[in-house]
């Protein structure tokens, strides 16, 4: 009787467990966690294990499985970004405050409506925090242990996932972005802080230049009003 009731919690195979992996991450629009595939998959499974046989065997196909903060997702491989060009996009416009504003969240995370206020030397309005929640791509933070406690703001998954990142951490710094031509060479007018501490237009120029290579992920970064 026990060798009965043991069976039946038996794991599925490895390779029916990668199946299982594959469809599950197919079918979903948004990443998933492996907490959210073992508790879609039989008792017993090995999403993590299954994850890493998939990856591995869609390496240099059209399609390939990647990170997205903790979760997983099927993305389009990189360079056959530019046959979906075709599909129709939904167009949203980002003010120069949003986008100042966003570019000081990704590289200063965790930080406050005062600290952002602070690194742009001008306050930030109600609307723009707004904005910026609601395309999710910046969420609530933990809140400081501070006179007042006030809020932190972070970048989301879903922000990562549109510029193609993992984690925060892999945002280019300065060097990267000037030896890519996505920033000019020269320092700025009247700045005597090395390249590694240069101002925030450097990392609001970021997201302006890879709003154009993110054309076919989501909406669009324009800093046109």
């Amino acid at each position: 009787m026990t060798e009965e009731n043991e069976s039946l919690f038996e794991a599925p195979p490895m390779g029916e467990q990668e199946r299982m992996v594959e469809a599950i991450l197919f079918a979903s629009a948004d990443p998933v966690t492996i907490r959210d595939l073992a508790g879609r998959m039989p008792h017993g499974s090995e999403p993590a294990e299954a994850l890493v046989h998939l990856r591995k065997r869609y390496e240099g196909r059209g399609v390939r499985v990647v990170k997205v903060g903790d979760a997983w997702a099927i993305r389009t491989a990189p360079d056959l970004g530019f046959l979906m060009q075709k599909e129709t996009v939904e167009t949203r416009k980002l003010s120069r405050a949003a986008i100042e504003t966003l570019a000081i969240v990704a590289y200063h995370q965790p930080v406050t409506r005062a600290e952002i206020e602070e690194i742009r030397g001008v306050s930030v309005s109600r609307g723009t925090i707004d904005q910026l929640l609601e395309l999710d791509w910046i969420k609530l933070g933990r809140r400081r242990m501070t006179p007042g406690r006030p809020v932190t703001f972070v970048v989301t998954e879903a922000f990562l996932d549109h510029f193609g990142l993992e984690s925060a951490r892999d945002l280019p710094g300065l060097k990267e972005l000037r030896q890519a031509g996505l920033l000019d060479n020269r320092p700025p007018p009247g700045s005597d802080l090395p390249e590694t501490e240069a101002g925030d237009d450097d990392q609001v120029d970021l997201f302006q230049a890879e709003s154009d290579d993110a054309y076919l992920e989501d909406d669009i970064i324009d800093d046109d009003m």
